[in-house]
């Protein structure tokens, strides 16, 4: 699994896993700032950026690969957090892990399938078929830029390396990773699994998200200590709104320390 680390070794960790179809790149704009006080661990999952394809995309087997890095890295008692479906992955970490797993960030993560918005055109154009397997491979930057900025509440400067890993998933791996998330919280809600954990989480959403409803955020009261809504975001919070994310993420996970 490739990973990406900065800020001081001795620091606290914290751990930033993307969504699908992303890579750990996608956390560009916040490392600066929460490199000058934890120490901040990026990854990409299996089939993204610059790891290679897994035999499974199963969100426990994610968890299970994220798990034998941590111990790879000696770190433990890690701020984890989780954009769109990584934050499925983060839960699973701390349902099989909880040793590893000091608190939870949810962010742009949808929690029941009910909450689920109608798909981009754009998005249904590059992964339906009969178009999806023909088109995917001969994705233009153009496209990828238009495919996730869809995504966002307005048009936002992506990083050239999230666009390089982008390119470099597999259409058959993205798929896969799609149905095994559809998979995952269909068969048990957010709420319900957070629920059966002793952990902090802290969910954060962008009140414009076209992704997922953001009043589905309240169905996290049960089993949040806070939730954040940012105005005018959509579902790229640390890419929208970069500073509003580091602070919250700066507040939550700092100020247990």
């Amino acid at each position: 699994m490739h990973v990406v680390q900065a800020g001081p070794r001795e620091a606290p960790p914290v751990l930033l896993i993307h969504g699908s179809g992303a890579s750990g790149a996608f956390w560009g704009p916040v490392v600066p700032g929460l490199a000058e006080r934890r120490r901040v661990v990026r990854i990409d999952l299996p089939g993204c950026g610059q790891s290679p394809p897994a035999a499974s995309y199963e969100v426990t087997a994610q968890a299970d690969r994220v798990a034998a890095l941590l111990d790879e890295l000696g770190l433990a008692d890690v701020d984890v957090v989780g954009h769109s479906s990584g934050g499925y992955v983060a839960t699973a970490l701390a349902g099989r892990r909880a040793d590893l797993v000091r608190s939870l960030v949810l962010m742009s993560t949808g929690p029941s399938p009910d909450a689920l918005l109608p798909q981009p055109a754009i998005l249904k154009l590059m992964l339906a078929p009969p178009f999806g397997p023909l088109l995917w491979p001969r994705r233009s930057d153009a496209m990828i830029r238009k495919g996730i900025n869809a995504t966002a509440a307005k048009a936002v400067e992506l990083p050239e390396e999230l666009i390089a890993g982008v390119r470099n998933i597999p259409y058959r791996a993205f798929r896969t990773l799609l149905a095994c998330n559809g998979a995952y919280l269909a068969e048990r809600a957010m709420p319900e699994r957070l629920a059966a954990l002793d952990v902090p989480v802290f969910v954060i959403f962008g009140d414009a998200d076209p992704r997922w409803e953001p009043s589905s955020a309240r169905d996290y009261e049960p089993v949040a200590g806070r939730i954040a809504m940012l105005p005018g975001v959509g579902h790229l919070p640390a890419l929208e709104a970069p500073e509003a994310t580091l602070d919250l993420l700066l507040a939550f996970t700092g100020a247990e320390l």
